[in-house]
């Protein structure tokens, strides 16, 4: 669903507002991306941190926290050394995605004093195959929330207005994005059967020249384990 750019502001201020504080820079061997949270199901197990397999699978990468995603204020490291956290990372390159079960990440908070204020993504808005199914060689707003990397080095939360498109199997983000975007939820709206308007997550950003591959979310639930905390 193609919007205009006014629609187009109003949805990325919305998704701001309900999953800004799922997302998170990440940095691993002087590769900028960016990871998220994703909630699989109610039973708090079934919570991952979700990223782009080929920027983890080293031992130098680190995750950014933002203030607004812990408490008590003060309190929390400014990075977390993925070196600290087990379980680590599982990687599947095959379809492009890292999956980190949060155990670790609330194990590392609570022996440290603090605890994680987080917004994850949430399943009922994860794109389901009739979802990406519905998506054609006709451009469709697609909203990309990142932490871009400015000039001082910083990491703000940003919101790139793109367009997606399905050329097959693949889906892409037509154009080049800024450093820092790697691994970043991709979101959309489509128009449902019955008339309603419906956002969703349509899966995360991997590493292209020119445009963007996205693995969706019907490859990335195939991924994920039943009990991520066992891995």
């Amino acid at each position: 669903m193609l919007l205009d750019s006014d629609a187009e502001s109003d949805v990325a201020y919305e998704l701001c507002q309900v999953v800004g504080r799922a997302i998170l820079p990440y940095r691993s061997s002087g590769d900028f991306g960016t990871a998220f949270f994703f909630q699989g199901g109610d039973d708090p197990v079934g919570e991952s941190l979700l990223t782009a397999a080929d920027l983890v699978g080293g031992s130098s990468g680190e995750l950014g926290l933002r203030a607004s995603v812990t408490e008590p204020a003060g309190v929390a490291p400014a990075v977390i050394s993925e070196a600290e956290i087990v379980p680590g990372w599982a990687r599947f390159p095959g379809d492009g995605v890292a999956v980190l079960p949060t155990a670790g990440l609330h194990r590392y908070a609570g022996d440290g004093g603090w605890r994680w204020r987080v917004q994850p993504v949430p399943a009922g808005i994860a794109a389901g195959p009739e979802v990406v199914a519905r998506l054609g060689a006709d451009a469709s707003s697609a909203l990309v929330l990142a932490h871009g990397v400015r000039e001082d080095g910083s990491r703000p939360l940003e919101v790139a207005i793109e367009r997606v498109v399905r050329d097959g199997d693949a889906v892409l983000i037509t154009t080049d994005l800024p450093p820092g975007y790697v691994g970043a939820p991709v979101f959309i709206v489509q128009a449902e059967p019955t008339g309603e308007v419906s956002p969703y997550c349509l899966g995360l950003v991997l590493p292209g020249v020119g445009a963007h591959p996205v693995a969706t979310f019907d490859r990335i639930r195939a991924v994920l384990p039943a009990t991520p905390g066992d891995i």
